[in-house]
């Protein structure tokens, strides 16, 4: 099993802008040092407290600093866009890259993002099918390209000039194209059976019930089965809110019980927007589990894994006995509320429970 990295992220609103760019990006570069295989960053226009606002400018701001990670968008939210404008900035960045590009895609789903572009009563989820449908054609096709759908037309018929170079869009440096991967929330979401469908990686969110997991990995096995495609669960991330300490006793109080914890920030931050929007059911361990019992302490002794290196080892065993097999954990990277423990954390995650995780494992 891998280790990766993924960050939304969510700051506290008090948090000094600059600083917590800063302080993304160093748990990025940290990430990297300790091997983490991947790292993927969201975006947001409008939330104060998930305040990276473009995952491709944000992460092209670590290319020199890097050397092996791969660094994924987590989210490009495509109805925000042109998809000329998407798939030209993404092939570039791949090259930037030298093909350590990963291009994670969503429909964009916070309302007031799409408010304040003027995209509230408009199908996002048609616009998004549409939009990475024309990107992977101009990836894989010739100008003048001609591509009609019901949001975009996108042709450089009129002024194609060849001679000076005039019509063509960039091509990733990846061939045919960089790994498209999404996130999947929902218990038993058709969309994970979409991306198995379309050839796509699907990240199982954190925020997500253990039990409702496995659901995940079902539907995206189906429509692989049903595009005539293998499923691999080496493509299968899944994202887990961790907190490792040498102390025991730090760790619980800093992951779960601490009203400065940044874990119970992270999950109030989360569970009140998505209750808002009643789109809170993968919080929830039974379908008809009642909203009164459904707590902040609930939610985070159920999501978070906490503990010193022992502990958290077992825990992820645990975890990993109810969903089965999957190819990369993602680390859910948090606002670091104590910088010293949040490096740390992420140092026993990689060079100490990792390890012993793949020890139990074995080969698989």
């Amino acid at each position: 099993m891998k280790l990766g990295f993924f960050t939304m992220p969510v700051h506290r609103l008090d948090r000094d802008y600059t600083q917590v760019l800063q302080e993304d990006r160093a748990a990025v570069i940290l990430a990297d040092r300790l091997g983490y295989s991947e790292a993927y960053v969201g975006e947001h226009l409008t939330d104060a407290a998930e305040n990276i606002t473009n995952s491709m400018l944000f992460q092209a701001s670590l290319i020199s600093e890097t050397r092996q990670i791969r660094l994924g968008t987590g989210t490009t939210n495509l109805s925000h866009a042109h998809p000329v404008l998407i798939a030209a900035q993404a092939a570039m960045l791949d090259h930037l890259l030298k093909g350590r590009f990963l291009f994670g895609i969503s429909p964009g789903a916070l309302e007031s993002d799409a408010e304040a572009l003027g995209l509230r009563g408009l199908d996002r989820r048609e616009m998004f099918a549409e939009s990475i449908g024309h990107i992977l054609a101009i990836w894989q096709g010739e100008p003048p390209y001609d591509l009609e759908g019901r949001h975009w037309k996108i042709t450089t018929r009129e002024t194609l000039f060849p001679e000076v170079g005039l019509g063509p869009i960039v091509k990733p440096y990846q061939k045919p194209h960089p790994p498209v991967l999404g996130t999947v929330v929902a218990p038993h979401s058709s969309t994970a059976t979409e991306m198995g469908r379309r050839g796509f990686f699907p990240i199982s969110a954190n925020f997500l019930m253990e039990n409702w997991v496995p659901t995940h990995w079902a539907n995206y096995a189906r429509g692989c089965e049903e595009a005539g495609r293998t499923p691999d669960r080496g493509d299968w991330r899944v994202a887990r809110s961790i907190f490792v300490h040498d102390d025991h006793r730090t760790a619980l109080d800093y992951g779960r019980t601490n009203e400065r914890s940044p874990y119970r920030f992270y999950y109030r931050q989360l569970f009140t927007k998505l209750k808002k929007l009643g789109r809170h059911a993968a919080f929830r361990p039974t379908a008809d589990f009642p909203d009164e019992e459904l707590t902040l302490d609930f939610i985070v002794d159920r999501l978070v894994i906490a503990g010193d290196p022992a502990s958290v080892t077992d825990q992820l065993l645990a975890f990993r006995e109810v969903t089965g097999d999957f190819g990369t954990l993602l680390y859910a990277g948090k606002d670091w509320e104590d910088e010293a423990l949040g490096r740390r954390s992420m140092e026993l995650m990689a060079e100490k429970v990792m390890p012993a995780v793949n020890a139990a494992i074995g080969p698989t």
